[in-house]
């Protein structure tokens, strides 16, 4: 286990639960959490400007983290950045269009992947690496604290588009096309994001999450060429220098198959599931060997009262007695009510 976490947060459930045990509370957090549903984010957004503007101001990225914890008082902060930061860090041009999403300079052959930088600019990434220190320092001590990055196969999708598209189809098609520059793309994308997560580390994140929101596109010989094997040199390369540390994949849409293959061949602590996946057949695959994370429908929390209260206590049954860490099955969504929140926390707290 890394050093950091050992020494400083005994008493995290969430570490307990991805060190194999079963906490005494369910640990919870969610994906998004410091983000567009709080008031308090809204104006902090507003102030900084523009979107990047916030993720890379030190100040105003940890404010941002510590807004939920200090309302709700999760299990867990998870560093407020960007998945696309890498590749801007790598040389690619990137802007947020209002109400539209980022926008990127496109990488689509060997030629504009010799024209990014082999390296991150130190400059962009070290003020991430700031914000996560500054957090580390603000938390309370039973609070973990959580860095992240893009797996390589869904950043690789918003390079090779410029954007987010339907089923990735432009990515898709590169990969068949053209396997060798995309080959070529994502071990420059696993080298960059093993050095990410190892500096995150570095600067006082007590786990890391990987994610890979775009994997449920693939076929199960793509997965595993595009989704297993970068994320299984990603922890080898991160836990070469950070022994034992904590990490976290989230697949969104694989399979069961592809769950079990993806937690297998890279020993990774947990599996986050999307509302989609089977609990109870998930546990019987992974449940003794990896804790899981989720899974609740985001779409729950928007409706409320009895929906939200049924789903939760479906979800918790099923997972009564494991290594279970309490999320959505993707990120809060904007128009989700602060009240429902509030229910969801004292009914999962109930337990």
């Amino acid at each position: 286990m890394n050093g950091v976490v050992e020494e400083c947060l005994p008493d995290s459930p969430l570490l307990q639960a991805l060190n194999g045990r079963v906490p005494a509370r369910v640990p919870i957090w969610m994906m998004r959490q410091a983000g567009r549903y709080l008031p308090e984010y809204r104006a902090l957004r507003e102030k900084a400007g523009d979107f990047l503007s916030l993720c890379y101001n030190p100040d105003f990225a940890t404010e941002v983290t510590l807004q939920p914890i200090r309302r709700f008082g999760f299990d867990a902060a998870i560093l407020f950045s960007d998945i696309l930061v890498v590749p801007h860090a790598l040389g690619c041009d990137l802007r947020f269009e209002q109400g539209e999403g980022p926008r990127l300079s496109t990488v689509t052959s060997l030629a504009d992947l010799d024209g990014l930088r082999s390296q991150l600019d130190p400059d962009k990434v070290g003020r991430v690496y700031e914000a996560v220190a500054k957090i580390r320092a603000s938390l309370p001590r039973e609070t973990a604290l959580l860095g992240f990055c893009g797996a390589p196969w869904t950043v690789a999708t918003y390079m090779v588009a410029g954007r987010g598209g339907d089923e990735q189809v432009p990515a898709r098609r590169a990969a068949y096309r053209d396997p060798v520059f995309f080959a070529a793309l994502i071990d420059r994308l696993v080298e960059a994001s093993a050095t990410y997560l190892i500096a995150q580390f570095r600067a006082g994140a007590d786990a890391v999450q990987i994610f890979d929101s775009w994997s449920g596109v693939l076929d199960p010989e793509e997965f595993r060429r595009w989704v297993v094997s970068p994320i299984r040199r990603i922890v080898s390369a991160v836990r070469a220098e950070i022994p034992g540390a904590p990490i976290i994949a989230f697949p969104k849409g694989a399979t069961l198959s592809g769950l079990t293959e993806l937690a297998f061949a890279t020993g990774v602590n947990g599996i986050g599931l999307d509302w989609t996946a089977d609990r109870r057949n998930v546990r019987a695959a992974l449940g003794a060997r990896f804790a899981l994370q989720g899974n609740l429908d985001p779409l729950r929390l928007i409706a409320g009262g009895r929906a939200l209260d049924e789903g939760i206590d479906a979800l918790m049954a099923d997972f009564r007695g494991a290594a279970h860490i309490f999320n959505l099955g993707h990120g809060i969504r904007p128009e989700t009510p602060i009240a429902h929140v509030e229910q969801m926390l004292k009914r999962v707290r109930g337990f």
